[in-house]
């Protein structure tokens, strides 16, 4: 199983002010440059996509994205969502046939009214998108392994946490994005987990998001083998705060390709 970063970053922040803001970023670290977050997920022979950002075309060529199973969207904020449309490539590739979307009631409320013409079994044109929408269960079994959810809270909605379990090795991986804090169901969850990823916005609080310290602190009640943080704003600067983190943990960027 792998996890590909295809973006780490945020809506909040614009790189043009941040050049000359106290402890911001420094933008000649290319690892600074910060699409909207999404991830890529390999297990067992089947491809999972997390979230689609605005930029999730310009991802997927970045990134050699050729193929997705199942999308997987966390919730309906337009920094997750807008990107969907773009999905029509891979129903092209798969001969017309709907791919699965599965989300929160909230997620899928959100997908069909930005993308009505997509909710159907077949495309409308050959080259449009079409979504099958499915709740997500607790627990999503496939034969690549299972993909177990829980709710996570995120101001007036409620995130989905997945945590990957591949059949054939037993590697798992959790990924908690968008979030304020862990719940006990969250934190058993990614208990044994091999590779932890986590909201980690900026170092000052957000109502809505875990802050570094925050997440720190949930990666060290976790104790997995490696945690890497996403969703960060030009607060948050590669080299300089990668000094500041324990031991196992690491700062994700754009790219970023981990075997769990």
């Amino acid at each position: 199983m792998d996890i590909t970063f295809l973006g780490t970053g945020t809506s909040q922040g614009v790189p043009m002010i941040a050049h000359n803001a106290k402890d911001s970023c420094d933008l000649g670290d290319k690892r600074n440059w910060r699409s909207r977050t999404s991830a890529h997920v390999r297990m067992g022979g089947m491809a999972f996509q997390i979230d689609a950002a605005p930029e999730f075309r310009l991802q997927c060529i970045e990134n050699k994205i050729e193929w997705i199973d199942i999308f997987l969207l966390t919730h309906g904020h337009s920094d997750h969502v807008m990107g969907m449309d773009d999905l029509r490539r891979f129903i092209d590739l798969r001969g017309g046939e709907a791919l699965p979307v599965y989300s929160t009631p909230e997620g899928l409320k959100r997908v069909s009214e930005v993308f009505p013409y997509a909710i159907r079994p077949k495309p409308e044109f050959k080259g449009y998108p079409a979504f099958a929408l499915e709740l997500m269960p607790e627990q999503l079994t496939t034969s690549a392994g299972t993909v177990s959810m829980t709710y996570l809270p995120h101001g007036r909605v409620e995130v989905m946490g997945l945590v990957f379990e591949e059949a054939e090795t037993g590697k798992k991986l959790a990924y908690y994005t968008d979030c304020k804090r862990l719940t006990p169901k969250a934190k058993e969850l990614a208990q044994g987990a091999d590779v932890v990823v986590l909201d980690a916005l900026r170092p000052m609080p957000h109502p809505t998001h875990m802050t570094l310290h925050e997440a720190i602190e949930a990666a060290e009640e976790l104790g997995a083998r490696e945690t890497y943080f996403t969703h960060m704003t030009y607060m948050i600067d590669h080299a300089r705060d990668s000094r500041r983190l324990p031991k196992g943990m690491a700062f994700a960027h754009d790219g970023l390709s981990v075997q769990v």
